[in-house]
């Protein structure tokens, strides 16, 4: 086993503090390898998916941060083929919160997505895929619009 240092915001070591007293943890790093595992295994379930999507991307970060916004957007615009819609919220005077509507290959969204949530000053992200089963015969239904 190997020591390392991290840096934790206090508001999210509180956080874990609280979850390792309310489980009955001994210590933060039997609670932090435990939560990293749970991490992991929740990423590589996530990696598995293949073919087309879409996706809602949410996530939580610090407007002040540094050139944050700038390169959130920048990131947006060099991928806007997958950004379908965003919606942005105001929560407080330090955070945003965004939301995004992805549409693409699974592989590329996951991708996008990581990259954003990634990003220094991105305090919180989460995104859920869906398959949208292109390229399967689905039910043919007539009515008045068109999709896609």
């Amino acid at each position: 086993m190997q020591r390392i240092t991290i840096t934790i915001e206090d508001d999210l070591l509180a956080e874990i503090d609280a979850a390792a007293e309310a489980r009955g943890y001994q210590n933060r790093s039997e609670i932090i390898r435990d939560l990293a595992r749970a991490g992991l295994q929740q990423s590589t379930e996530d990696t598995a998916q293949t073919g087309q999507c879409v996706a809602g991307l949410v996530y939580v970060y610090d407007h002040a941060a540094r050139d944050l916004s700038k390169r959130l957007v920048q990131e947006f615009h060099g991928h806007h083929d997958l950004a379908l819609a965003t919606l942005h919220v105001h929560l407080d005077d330090n955070n945003c919160m965004e939301m995004t509507a992805l549409r693409g290959s699974a592989d590329e969204v996951k991708h996008f997505a990581d990259h954003i949530i990634a990003e220094r000053g991105v305090r919180y992200g989460r995104v859920v895929m869906i398959p949208t089963g292109e390229g399967k015969q689905g039910k043919v239904r007539k009515h008045g619009h068109r999709h896609g």
